[in-house]
């Protein structure tokens, strides 16, 4: 059942269940915090989780996979429910949960997947996008968040098959992938304009884009990396 008010309720997830969970480790759907560290920090975990494929924070396990349980969970729900509401733009609903062990309690707090992309992090001078990569929440490229915005935007996306398109198509079919900066300067464009047509033909499924070594990648959306 999702509470958008954050009610917490108690789990139905069972001691072994957990350390189960736990023995898994932190990845792209789970992540570990022994306390909330503070409202701003954990809504980069539940934006980035909410802007790709949903995940479940632990609040009272560390790192090292220790379950250490949480002191007060009035308070870590208070943390919770301001970075949710004030701090994600839009707000984000979440699903918490109090489970009850032999030794301590922990809260299994559950972020779903939203409809409508990005959700923003309100930072000191501009709003900020966070993803889910691997085992980190990661700030998102401006190729990144743009392809959010139009690839769940209202709006249908559509390309034209021209010059420029003709060119980067010949290129890939030789070299497999290709950053912003070589396709503008193989075009002969701004970075801005190369970053558009790219973002465009990714958000229309003809182009995937990942990243390596904090550099953003396009490839034929058939390939894979």
């Amino acid at each position: 059942m999702l509470l958008p008010n954050g009610e917490i309720v108690i789990s139905q997830m069972s001691t072994a269940d957990l350390r189960n969970l736990v023995q898994r480790g932190e990845g792209a759907f789970l992540e570990f915090k022994k306390t909330v560290p503070s409202a701003e920090k954990i809504a980069r975990e539940i934006a980035a989780f909410a802007n790709t494929k949903g995940g479940t924070i632990l609040i009272g396990v560390d790192d090292n996979k220790r379950i250490t349980g949480v002191s007060s969970y009035f308070e870590e729900e208070f943390l919770l429910m301001e970075a949710s509401q004030k701090h994600c733009v839009p707000a984000v609903p979440l699903e918490i949960e109090l489970l009850h062990t032999e030794t301590c309690d922990v809260m299994v707090v559950k972020v779903a997947e939203v409809e409508k992309k990005p959700i923003f992090n309100k930072g000191k001078k501009k709003r900020l996008v966070y993803i889910r990569q691997l085992d980190e929440s990661i700030l998102a490229s401006d190729e990144q968040t743009e392809v959010l915005k139009l690839t769940y935007s209202d709006e249908g996306v559509t390309f034209e098959y021209g010059k420029n398109e003709q060119m980067l198509f010949r290129y890939l079919n030789e070299y497999d992938e290709i950053t912003v900066s070589k396709f503008a300067q193989i075009i002969n464009v701004t970075t801005y304009r190369a970053s558009k047509i790219l973002v465009n033909l990714v958000s229309a499924g003809v182009l995937k884009l990942f990243r390596r070594y904090e550099t953003d990648y396009f490839a034929f959306a058939k390939t894979t990396k």
